[in-house]
């Protein structure tokens, strides 16, 4: 068999090439744009714990103020002041009970922080398909 003549309207080696190569640096470009949106969502998680630590390290002090100005208290005990004491002992441990829930939430939050999966595994993919394999 002899080879079919090059006609007018097949495309030149140069016209494959520039093809090939935009189309690379489209998907190249999209895989990048993929990555910084998986990071966005990672980040914002991870700042959400963040702050949640923050918080609950500001409630944490607020807790050992109040329970320092109520042992004080009971250390200066005037005999009328029993309710005051307990009042401020139940604030002190409502206080710590909330920081604990903060540091709960804020954990939770920063164990959703990771890669960008999806563009990693994608980007594996692109020497393969260089090569023609599926």
């Amino acid at each position: 068999m002899a080879p079919e003549p090059v006609s007018e309207t097949d495309p030149t080696i140069g016209r494959l090439v520039a093809d090939a190569s935009r189309d690379i640096s489209g998907l190249i470009s999209k895989e990048i744009e993929l990555a910084k949106s998986e990071l966005k969502v990672s980040v914002k998680a991870g700042g959400i714990g963040v702050g949640l630590f923050a918080g609950a390290a500001f409630l944490g002090v607020l807790a050992v103020i109040m329970l320092s100005v109520a042992i004080a208290y009971l250390i200066h005990w005037n005999g009328s002041g029993l309710s005051l004491h307990w009042a401020f002992l139940i604030v002190t441990g409502f206080y710590v009970l909330l920081a604990g829930v903060l540091v709960m939430v804020g954990v939770r939050k920063v164990k959703q922080v990771r890669g960008p999966e999806k563009a990693i595994e994608q980007g594996r993919e692109i020497p393969k398909a260089l090569k023609g394999q599926a």
